[in-house]
């Protein structure tokens, strides 16, 4: 299978000069529905002079992402680009409900057979910013902007990773997990240790982390502290032991698992549900650091994380000073629509559909 790559040089204002790569065969239309094929053959057969407007637009308050991407798609396989008229909204802006985000003008048996390969470009690169949107809105609500950790590679295809990183970053997430995230917007991936690393030192955090910080000496010093279900404890031991070098702890413990800090506790619980990372053990966690004199330590948190449920960490003022979020923001709800609205400049669609002219769309020129 071949590939073709194509830039997209900073048309209206764009963020970056990204390159897509997209499979050959969209050309032959393996990944277009048949429907639009054999229309793609009746207008050129029997009505080749005719001049379409699609439109598209979704349902929801949302931000928009994957216009570049699907304006590089038109300008890659519709014949000749150079004769449509594109104008869109662009990544990164508010969307409103039923708000047109982009309009192509051409005849139809120039790009109408990449119908839904667009629908589902914005479907998904928009539902992935909306949701990390939320999701950043929501590690405010304290009033201090929490960083979010996107680490949503565990949970898709691989070959989703660099639209979905990208998407991530138009939601406003500044770290990302692999280095194909932030393939599109010029970033390193950014991580420490996994569980695997701490099971092969036999479960000794301290042992792995002076591993990691002998071999990745310039590194920001980040231990997760969960593998022996004993956060607190742990964390004290490697703090003792790095002191300043140690930026921060993370924790990831399964809710299905109470920490033995509450078995050790027991008079502490009863009041809450003290399995997972809960408020009460990140409160305890900050406290013990605190005591010890390691108050510059930070405390990262993950595992099963959404936007509620940081909202409502933040309500409460956990101390938590970053999330790491993965499967919650892979959620593709939602769905775009590509309606052909006029048919030689004049108002012509199916029924409950109509031209929704937009003054925000700016048009972009054609620029390979």
């Amino acid at each position: 299978m071949k590939e073709i790559t194509l830039k997209l040089n900073g048309q209206i204002k764009r963020l970056t000069n990204k390159t897509f790569k997209f499979d050959e065969r969209i050309k032959e239309g393996w990944f277009s529905a048949v429907y639009f094929l054999k229309t793609k053959e009746i207008a050129e057969k029997v009505i080749p002079n005719n001049e379409i407007t699609m439109q598209f637009f979704q349902k929801n308050q949302a931000v928009l992402c994957g216009t570049d991407e699907a304006i590089a798609l038109l300008h890659t396989f519709a014949k000749n680009p150079e004769k449509l008229e594109i104008h869109s909204l662009k990544d990164g802006d508010k969307i409103n409900p039923y708000e047109t985000v982009l309009t192509v003008t051409g005849p139809y048996q120039y790009f109408g057979y990449l119908e839904g390969i667009i629908d589902g470009i914005l479907a998904r690169r928009t539902s992935v910013a909306t949701n990390v949107y939320n999701v950043v809105k929501a590690a405010r609500t304290s009033g201090k902007q929490k960083p979010i950790i996107f680490m949503g590679d565990r949970d898709d295809h691989y070959t989703q990773q660099a639209g979905d990183g990208y998407a991530a970053f138009i939601g406003g997430s500044t770290a990302q997990a692999t280095h194909a995230m932030n393939e599109w917007w010029g970033k390193q991936g950014m991580g420490t240790m996994p569980h695997a690393m701490i099971q092969m030192f036999e479960g000794d955090v301290v042992a792995a982390s002076k591993a990691y910080k002998e071999i990745y000496p310039n590194d920001e010093l980040m231990v997760l502290v969960d593998y022996n279900n004993d956060v607190i404890s742990d964390s004290l031991k490697v703090a003792r032991v790095f002191k300043e070098e140690l930026k921060g702890v993370r924790i990831d413990t399964s809710k299905n698992m109470v920490d033995k800090y509450f078995l050790r506790n027991q008079h502490l619980m009863g009041t809450f549900d003290p399995r997972g990372v809960n408020p009460e053990l990140v409160f305890a966690l900050r406290k013990a650091l605190d005591q010890e004199g390691f108050g510059h330590v930070k405390i990262i948190a993950s595992g099963g994380f959404t936007e509620g449920r940081i909202r409502e960490f933040e309500t409460l003022n956990v101390p938590i000073d970053m999330y790491g979020v993965g499967r919650n923001l892979l959620n593709v709800h939602i769905g775009f629509t590509g309606d052909n609205v006029l048919l030689n400049g004049i108002h012509q669609a199916k029924e409950g559909r109509q031209y929704r002219s937009n003054p925000r769309l700016e048009k972009v020129e054609y620029n390979k």
